[in-house]
C-alpha cells in the first residue's frame, strides 16, 4: 500500500472510530474560535510532506484541480500535474482534474520533493534592530524578495542572512533558512527570523497560534466614514486569476483584518489606516481593504477598485504598495519575555506623507 493510500486508509479509520464513540469531528474545535470553512493541510503520521484534506459542504460542487489548488495554495496547472501523475488522490482512487468534489471527500496530495537549491551568502546590507544567540529582527526594505524563488535566485534576504549569520544555514529547513514568516517584496517593515531550530519552532507555533503582536501602516485611496473597522472575509486563489488572491472563493481560508484611521487627506482622496490583522493570509491586508472599497496606494495589483468617498487624486510617485510593517511583538523563544519591536516609515512614504500634509495645510490656507 502506497502513502497516499495509507492516508485515505487512516483518515477513514479515525472517521470511523469517532462515529462508535458518538463523536463528531466538527466538536473538536475549541467552541471560541469560527471553524474554518477549508481546513489546514496536516501531515498523516509518518508520511512526511503529505497533505490530507476533507472537503466541506462549501466546496462541494468544485472541480477537484481548482480544489486543490485553493487548499493547498499552489497553482491549479500545479494541482492538475499532481493529479494526472497520481500524486493525488480522492476517496484513494485516482481521478480526472475535471472532477467535482463531494462534501466528505478525502483529498489526499504527496507533492514531490522541491529541487536543491544552491543558496549563496550575498554581503547585502540589513537594518538590524535586535540581534542575540536565538534570533534577528530586521527592517526589511521595500524591493527586497524573503527567499529564492523562480526570477529570484539572488539578491533576497535569505542570501543576506546567510553572510551576516554564520550558522543559519538549515535552520528550519534548506530551502529557506532561518525564515518564519513572509512580507511581499513591496511590503517594508519588521521582520524576525530564527537562528536554531528551537528557536523556529517555537516562533513559526505562536505565528501559527496567532499570538503574534502586529501593526501594519497603510495609505489607501479612500475617505471611510468610520472611524474603525472589521474585514471578516475568507481568502482564497480569484476564480480567474490564480497568481492573484480573493475574496471571491468557495473555498477560502478564514481571514479577519482590523483597521483604525489614523488620518484623512481630503484634498487628496487619501488616508492613512493603522492595520490589525487576526490572520496571516497571502496578501490579506490588500486584498481586504480592497474588496471594502480602500485600495492601498501604489498597489498595482489590487490597488484599482472602486473607493469609499469620491475620486482620488493620490501622488503617484511610488512604485510599490504603500504598505509598511510597523511594529512585530512575540514571546522570545528562550527567556519567554515579551519583545516589541518597530520601525518608523522608510523614506518613499515619509515623502509621501509629507506630501499628504502640505497639500492640506495648502488647502486650508485659501
Amino acid at each position: 500500500m502506497n502513502s497516499l493510500s495509507a492516508a485515505c486508509v487512516r483518515l477513514r479509520a479515525e472517521a470511523s472510530h469517532a462515529q462508535q464513540c458518538g463523536l463528531e469531528r466538527r466538536a473538536m474545535a475549541p467552541s471560541s474560535r469560527t471553524p474554518s470553512p477549508l481546513p489546514t493541510p496536516t501531515p498523516p503520521a509518518g508520511d512526511n510532506g503529505t497533505l490530507t484534506f476533507e472537503v466541506a459542504e462549501a466546496a462541494a460542487g468544485q472541480r477537484v484541480d481548482v480544489y486543490l489548488s485553493e487548499s493547498a495554495e499552489v497553482s491549479r496547472a500545479q494541482a492538475r500535474r499532481w493529479l494526472e501523475e497520481g500524486r493525488a488522490l480522492v476517496n484513494d482512487a485516482v481521478v480526472r482534474p475535471s472532477r467535482k468534489v463531494s462534501e466528505g471527500d478525502v483529498v489526499v496530495a504527496d507533492p514531490p520533493e522541491a529541487q536543491p537549491v544552491d543558496l549563496v551568502a550575498e554581503d547585502i546590507p540589513l537594518v538590524v534592530l535586535h540581534e542575540d544567540a536565538d534570533l534577528i529582527v530586521i527592517d526589511k526594505p521595500a524591493g527586497m524578495v524573503v527567499h529564492p524563488a523562480p526570477g529570484h535566485a539572488s539578491g533576497t534576504l535569505v542570501n543576506a542572512l546567510l553572510h551576516h549569520c554564520d550558522d543559519l544555514a538549515g535552520v528550519g529547513g534548506a530551502l529557506r533558512p532561518g525564515i518564519v514568516h513572509r512580507l511581499d517584496r513591496g511590503t517594508s517593515g519588521v521582520m524576525v527570523a530564527a537562528k536554531n531550530d528551537r528557536a523556529h519552532q517555537m516562533l513559526a507555533e505562536q505565528f501559527h497560534d496567532h499570538t503574534i503582536g502586529r501593526v501594519y501602516r497603510t495609505f489607501v485611496r479612500a475617505l471611510p466614514k468610520s472611524d474603525r473597522g472589521e474585514i471578516d472575509a475568507p481568502i482564497g486563489r480569484h476564480p480567474k486569476d490564480r497568481k492573484r488572491m480573493s475574496i471571491r472563493t468557495q473555498s477560502g481560508r478564514v481571514a479577519t483584518t482590523r483597521w483604525v484611521c489614523r488620518a484623512r487627506y481630503p484634498r487628496s482622496g487619501v488616508s492613512q489606516l493603522e492595520i490589525h490583522p487576526q490572520t496571516g493570509r497571502t496578501h490579506q491586508i490588500r486584498v481586504h481593504l480592497s474588496s471594502h472599497g480602500m485600495p492601498i496606494v501604489g498597489d498595482p495589483v489590487y490597488g484599482r477598485g472602486r473607493t469609499q468617498g469620491g475620486k482620488s487624486s493620490a501622488p503617484e510617485s511610488l512604485d510599490r504598495p504603500a504598505l509598511h510593517a510597523a511594529l512585530l511583538a512575540f514571546d522570545h523563544p528562550a527567556s519567554g519575555e515579551r519583545m516589541e519591536f518597530s520601525a518608523g516609515f522608510p523614506e518613499d512614504l515619509a515623502a509621501l506623507e509629507e506630501n499628504l500634509e502640505a497639500r492640506e495645510a495648502q488647502a486650508a490656507a485659501r
